[in-house]
């Protein structure tokens, strides 16, 4: 297990749908605590953590560099209600986000363009996940514009 992982997190981390060669976005990695632990669980798949911070994400990468040398874990610098693909980059499986202010209904403008922005980087069927569940709950996208 990953040190620094809260029984909390690794709650939430065990009940995602995890595989190996899953492809899985995690937004709000924060110094990328979990994304670190799921890298370790996907054998020839990949996580991108995503996070408005500079210095969140700088401590992220600094923090796994193994993992990131393995080519499981990468990290961008960017908020969700701006996030896109990048050019020949394959959609994800699933999403997860814990404590996001922009998906915890107190902003509902930029929770609809962050919702919008994740179901268009996901596969079709493609489910996120978000805390507030037990431990979470699933978030349907079929109805976003």
């Amino acid at each position: 297990m990953t040190p620094n992982l809260s029984k909390r997190l690794a709650e939430i981390v065990d009940a995602l749908p995890v595989k190996k060669g899953s492809r899985i976005l995690e937004i709000g990695c924060g110094t990328g605590v979990a994304a670190r632990e799921i890298a370790g669980r996907l054998g020839n798949g990949h996580i991108l953590a995503i996070d408005r911070s500079s210095k969140a994400i700088e401590q992220a990468i600094k923090g796994s560099a193994t993992e990131i040398s393995k080519g499981s874990l990468t990290f961008r610098k960017t908020t969700i209600e701006e996030f896109e693909l990048e050019a020949g980059e394959v959609p994800f499986d699933f999403a997860f986000a814990i404590r996001v202010g922009a998906l915890d209904g107190r902003h509902p403008e930029i929770e609809q363009q962050a919702l919008a922005k994740i179901a268009k980087a996901l596969k079709p069927g493609g489910k996120l996940f978000i805390d507030g569940g037990d431990p979470l709950k699933e978030v349907k996208l079929r109805n976003v514009q």
